[in-house]
């Protein structure tokens, strides 16, 4: 006798299922019949997981964010230095979404084009943890370096974070042809080189 998927199984695979229609059909509104028939489920196999499609969407968001944070915290065990920190965030973010096509599309945001607006929150959201981590570790660095950003911290963060963005929305608008890291180990000297500078000396 054929042995049932286990439920996380299944969610599992409908998740995978969305995120592989996300980078297939890309530019293309998902609906759950469709979902559905790509998985080789009813729909209502569907619903007995998820209560709807925004959930489906947030149980991606909420793999995207368990994954790139958890390794962000390696990082910041492992790198004690600020720029070293910074680039390698930025790195893990872009490699993260170049290995991942159909998640770029919900970092993106245009994959949530006419879905509820708590799922564009939660990815605003999501940037928003990223800014502040970059600014805590440009903080720290006059604290554990004796080195202070030759900006203001937040405009210093945000200009960091704008760059990765810029580069995950070139992805998915050459749908998937112009990849984040091109480029990347000739654009991050050049973007760190001034990042950071000696702080002042108390007279």
């Amino acid at each position: 006798m054929t042995q049932e998927a286990s439920p996380s199984s299944r969610r599992d695979q409908i998740l995978q299922g969305l995120a592989l229609m996300l980078e297939e059909d890309s530019g293309k509104r998902i609906t759950i019949a469709a979902l559905a028939r790509q998985i080789g489920v009813s729909e209502a196999a569907l619903y007995r997981h998820f209560p709807s499609k925004a959930r489906m969407f947030e149980g991606l968001i909420e793999f995207i964010e368990q994954t790139l944070f958890e390794r962000i915290a390696r990082i910041l065990e492992e790198v004690p230095e600020a720029v070293p920190r910074c680039g390698q965030i930025l790195t893990l973010l872009l490699g993260f979404a170049e290995k991942n096509p159909g998640l770029s599309r919900l970092l993106g945001g245009d994959a949530l084009t006419g879905e509820t607006a708590r799922l564009r929150q939660r990815i605003h959201q999501l940037f928003e943890r990223l800014e502040t981590q970059l600014k805590q570790v440009l903080r720290e660095a006059e604290l554990r370096e004796g080195r202070r950003p030759a900006m203001p911290i937040p405009a210093a963060a945000n200009m960091l974070l704008a760059h990765a963005e810029g580069r995950i929305s070139q992805y998915v608008r050459s749908d998937f042809k112009r990849r984040p890291t091109e480029h990347w180990d000739d654009q991050w000297p050049a973007l760190s080189a001034r990042l950071l500078r000696e702080a002042p000396q108390p007279a």
